[in-house]
């Protein structure tokens, strides 16, 4: 596998392999390039202020753990990212902040969770991919299961899910996390992905959201922006559709998508 920093103005993107993995500005934690990055920095601006015990599955270049940091000092945070080398060339190339609680663990996320405690994280945040594709083993029932189980009793899960025009992939997601006990409470993404204009990532947030609300407020100051489906909407999406048993990919990204 490839590693490759690209510096720019405001900071520096990684690629591996020649994808866009992560984007990094150690000036300014709250600058968030990735359109999916930042809405997911939404969902956690909406929840109450204070710390928060925070899992990551899929590390790269640790701009969300960052980005906990900033907001919320103290967050504990673990971070499951199995590509040892990348984390070791990330701390060189872009060092994490003093005192922060971010813990790498070289381990997929799969495994990872498993062995976590019960009712250890307030959030779990699932942002894994490996040639531009979610992993099968991070769609699956069980893995869903070991979710619920990690997270404490308000707890949600945030999913970063890439999909094609109509979002079918997405939809069977929401529908393994309901199953599992994670009801589908939001999908955020950019207006024309909503609309199954193009292929691109969205955001499926699941569980016990203690004020959707201040999401959709925080949805609606948002820049860039973005939409939001929630309640009866995300209902609707998931009539008819049945759970992952195994787990499978996400779609193939189209050729050309990220520039390579």
């Amino acid at each position: 596998m490839s590693i490759e920093f690209r510096s720019d103005p405001y900071g520096v993107t990684i690629l591996l392999d020649g994808w866009p993995q992560s984007h990094v500005a150690p000036g300014d934690p709250g600058l968030l390039t990735f359109e999916y990055v930042h809405q997911i920095a939404l969902v956690l601006d909406s929840l109450p202020a204070g710390r928060l015990a925070v899992t990551h599955v899929g590390g790269g270049g640790l701009t969300v753990p960052r980005y906990v940091h900033a907001t919320r000092p103290g967050s504990p945070q673990i971070v499951f990212e199995p590509d040892a080398a990348l984390t070791d060339a990330v701390r060189d190339r872009v060092p994490l902040p003093r005192d922060h609680r971010i813990r790498v663990r070289p381990m997929a996320g799969a495994a990872g969770v498993a062995g976590l405690a019960a009712a250890s994280a307030d959030v779990l945040i699932l942002d894994a991919y490996a040639a531009g594709r979610v992993p099968a083993e991070l769609t699956s029932a069980g893995f869903a299961r070991e979710v619920r189980r990690v997270l404490r009793g308000a707890g949600i899960v945030v999913a970063n899910l890439a999909d094609a025009p109509g979002l079918a992939f997405v939809r069977r997601c929401a529908a393994t996390f309901a199953a599992a006990g994670l009801e589908p409470v939001a999908l955020l993404a950019t207006h024309d992905i909503l609309k199954g204009r193009r292929f691109g990532n969205a955001v499926l947030v699941g569980g016990a959201h203690p004020d959707p609300a201040a999401l959709d407020r925080g949805v609606g100051r948002a820049s860039p922006p973005c939409g939001i489906r929630s309640g009866a909407e995300v209902a609707r999406l998931l009539a008819g559709v049945a759970p992952f048993v195994e787990g499978e990919l996400s779609p193939e990204p189209p050729p050309g998508l990220f520039g390579r």
